[in-house]
């Protein structure tokens, strides 16, 4: 309240006159996070057919990679008394949890593009809201790929691992962690790069060896010794070994650990980069 005065007739008296309202500073960024996740989760709901075509990428890898490495099952190396279903399924897991953050990162770029992104950074909230947001929702959507792929493998193709339930959707929790991790390395790509060409470049020569320089298809005894050098510092080579592990009722042992600090330690260095490529993506290059 500031004091003034008033003349009335004649007289002058004191009166009171309310302060301005203080300024708007912008919602929580728990608030934001949640506001923007649910933006994006909107489109699944709008389009559907975005969910269904995701659902079907990791049942192609699960026929054309089960078709043509069955054989792998009988060769040297491999684990005894183990089906190669139940060692294709966690990998398709971890893969499937790697490739949807590329989907993040496309339609990052997408909306730097649109402008959406301009208008966004025009507001007051915190840049990395509508990273971690986008983030989110393509874990949630990545969620429902893995129940459906976990559904599928046990009714079509016998998936039944001695892990059961609890063991099965605790390796699909490692999945979206390590995959939702290494993830942000596309995300902080797409910040700095802004053209979706050149990310999916780029993109394919990073997934390319954490896919396949790992023991995600073939154990990594059975590797050729360089390759095999790879994949023992593979972050991916450690978390499929984990949800394996999980589905089949072992012990994770350091596997787990491993996994988990890799990821984390990628994410970290990954988010600050990201966040700073955004806070300059006000105008798509």
């Amino acid at each position: 309240m500031t004091a003034t005065t008033r003349t009335i007739t004649g007289q002058t008296e004191p009166f009171r006159r309310a302060a301005p309202p203080d300024s708007w500073n912008g919602s929580t960024p728990a608030t934001q996070i949640l506001v923007l996740t649910m933006r994006s989760l909107r489109a699944l709901v709008i389009d559907p057919r975005m969910l269904l075509i995701s659902m079907l990428g990791p049942l192609l890898m699960l026929v054309v990679f089960g078709q043509i490495f069955a054989g792998m099952a009988h060769a040297p190396g491999f684990p005894p008394h183990m089906r190669y279903i139940d060692f294709l399924v966690p990998a398709i897991m971890m893969t499937t949890a790697l490739q949807s953050a590329l989907n993040t990162a496309t339609g990052l770029i997408q909306e730097m593009k649109s402008g959406i992104i301009s208008r966004f950074l025009s507001l007051p909230i915190w840049p990395g809201s509508v990273l971690l947001a986008r983030s989110l929702a393509d874990l949630t959507r990545t969620s429902l790929q893995l129940s459906f792929l976990v559904l599928i493998s046990f009714l079509a193709f016998g998936f039944t691992p001695p892990g059961g339930v609890v063991g099965t959707f605790a390796a699909l929790g490692m999945a979206l962690i390590v995959g939702g991790c290494l993830g942000w390395i596309f995300i902080a790509l797409a910040c700095h790069v802004r053209r979706v060409e050149v990310m999916q470049g780029i993109a394919g020569l990073v997934t390319f060896p954490l896919m396949f320089a790992s023991n995600a298809f073939a154990p990594v005894s059975g590797l050729p010794p360089w390759l095999r050098a790879v994949a023992s510092v593979n972050p991916m080579t450690y978390g499929i070994d984990t949800a394996r592990n999980l589905t089949l009722g072992r012990p994770v042992g350091g596997s787990a650990i491993s996994a988990i600090s890799i990821s984390l330690a990628i994410v970290v260095v990954s988010v600050l980069l990201a966040v700073s490529g955004f806070r300059r993506a006000g105008a798509p290059r």
